[in-house]
């Protein structure tokens, strides 16, 4: 039988068929990308063909078929281990607050890179809204403009009283949405007040990931009655970027990857070379320097000699 992964307990996956009935498999032997090791071998999005086992309600999946993308990040407390997040994704939404809690600029560069590195389309969804002061909303309306110049769509959205809640659904429409961010930025209440009817679930979600396991997160999938899915997942704490080289790093920053080839080295590192063009983009204010500063906090954290 064919299928996809809608949940994951860490030793237990949850199948969706097409005709929309759900079975809970386990694997059966070891699946792995690109020589990673991985925290969770099969993740939700993930494609799959999985046998019944006797008793029918209960399967053993047998295959994972290649996925066309996945936000990954590195384990906190296993530093040579990755954990995929989601798989095979239409675009991400990154649910960001600027206070309580507070989303990091650095925060939403590592999500970004991530995206880019897959080729995920993503956006940011600044929620709670309704808690900003003036002041907030000044600060707001400069990340905003930040990030949209670079080709993030943003989007303002207060879950707890419904602001632009519909605008965003209109986003989601037959399309599989990863919503992530940090814990207490409002993804559950977000998740109500796009179904509803999700309201007990999304409690058990968060019970079920409030017990210590923050080394893995686990994720789950559901349908959009107009068509479409969206794949909720616990708040992260930390984004560690992996599989990624350093060479690599400045294709994955918009304004980097439309400079890097008028710098006058082919290998230019953008850091201290003479004639980069990245460097002089920065000191012209062309070149955000919080993003820049994402992007130094990337490369050495990323050596590949440590």
């Amino acid at each position: 039988m064919h299928g996809i992964v809608t949940k994951s307990t860490g030793s237990w996956y949850q199948v969706q068929t097409a005709d929309g009935k759900r079975y809970d498999c386990r694997i059966k032997g070891k699946f792995r990308i690109k020589g990673l090791t991985t925290t969770n071998p099969v993740a939700v999005g993930d494609k799959v063909d999985f046998d019944l086992e006797p008793d029918q309600d209960q399967g053993v999946i047998t295959k994972l078929y290649d996925r066309s993308n996945y936000i990954i990040r590195k384990s906190i407390n296993l530093s040579k281990q990755a954990q995929i997040i989601a798989a095979n994704l239409d675009q991400a939404f990154l649910v960001v607050t600027l206070a309580s809690p507070r989303t990091s600029l650095g925060f939403i560069d590592r999500f970004l890179v991530t995206a880019e590195a897959y080729d995920i389309p993503a956006s940011l969804v600044f929620n709670k809204l309704d808690m900003f002061s003036d002041e907030g909303l000044e600060i707001l309306a400069e990340y905003k403009a930040m990030y949209e110049n670079l080709g993030y769509p943003c989007h303002q959205v207060s879950a707890l009283e419904g602001t632009n809640i519909q605008h965003l659904t209109s986003l989601l429409k037959d399309k599989i949405t990863l919503f992530s961010g940090h814990s207490g930025v409002g993804k559950s209440s977000l998740m109500n007040a796009i179904l509803p009817d999700l309201q007990l679930r999304t409690t058990e979600i968060s019970d079920w990931s409030d017990k210590g396991m923050h080394t893995t997160t686990f994720a789950e999938m559901y349908d959009l009655p107009g068509g479409g899915n969206i794949i909720d997942t616990p708040g992260i704490r930390e984004l560690g970027i992996i599989d990624i080289e350093q060479q690599e790093l400045s294709h994955f920053f918009p304004e980097m990857r439309q400079r890097m080839h008028d710098c006058r080295f082919n290998n230019c590192r953008h850091i201290n070379e003479p004639g980069c063009a990245v460097l002089e983009a920065l000191e012209n204010g062309e070149i955000e320097p919080s993003r820049y500063e994402s992007y130094l906090s990337i490369y050495h954290g990323n050596d590949t000699r440590s």
